[in-house]
């Protein structure tokens, strides 16, 4: 069987897209969420052996949002494949939404049949899934001319990380503890900690460890 979970703020979502999965007998819902912060919650309890194959995120939802969750938890597990299921199809948040990590994009309107189909070819052969006109858009994307603005845009922090976090984060990678990072840029240990609390909560993790995985497979820190 092929486990699923679905994460979407409405009910009524939740339920159309249960009930399109439901047509198709190799699939299996492990659980609902109804956000990027409530998913994260039941990622962390669940045995790996019960963890989804699959997770379709919708984009715009309270808490923690689709982008966000998908940066934080395509990183902590690195084996789902998360894909968007969203009405949403502006160029801005397809891009925030593959380099969080989603793997595939497809618009809600798409027809359960269409749907399953292409889960089905990402459990068989790795094909990502987009909807043609989500492909159209990438395609429309790759062939813009790098201008200034499309850089500044490319090298958007996804977890909106301050410098000073930034920075805290580069030393904590080098082992060090906070009394030693307070005195290489001259503020308190306390302070540090505050700082790292922070880093944490944009992160959506509570240890050093995985806030580290996190910053080296999403290129925070060198």
């Amino acid at each position: 069987m092929i486990r699923i979970a679905v994460v979407d703020d409405k009910m009524n979502n939740r339920k159309v897209i249960t009930d399109k999965l439901s047509r198709n007998n190799f699939f299996t819902l492990v659980f609902q969420a109804v956000n990027g912060e409530d998913f994260l919650q039941q990622m962390r309890a669940l045995p790996e052996d019960d963890q989804p194959h699959i997770v379709l995120m919708d984009l715009e939802m309270p808490h923690v949002d689709g982008v966000s969750a998908i940066g934080t938890a395509s990183s902590l597990y690195p084996d789902i494949k998360f894909v968007v299921l969203t009405i949403f199809d502006d160029d801005d948040k397809i891009f925030r939404a593959i380099k969080a990590g989603a793997c595939g994009y497809l618009l809600k309107e798409e027809s359960g049949e269409v749907i399953n189909e292409m889960l089905m070819n990402l459990w068989e052969s790795g094909a990502g899934p987009i909807s043609p006109s989500i492909a159209y858009k990438i395609l429309q994307m790759v062939q813009k001319p790098v201008t200034a603005d499309t850089v500044v845009k490319n090298d958007d922090n996804l977890f909106q990380l301050s410098e000073r976090e930034k920075e805290i984060l580069q030393l904590l990678s080098q082992g060090l503890e906070y009394k030693e990072i307070g005195v290489k840029i001259f503020i308190s240990p306390n302070t540090v900690k505050k700082h790292c609390i922070s880093i944490y909560q944009k992160l959506h993790v509570n240890s050093r460890s995985q806030a580290l995985r996190i910053a080296y497979t999403k290129g925070l820190i060198d």
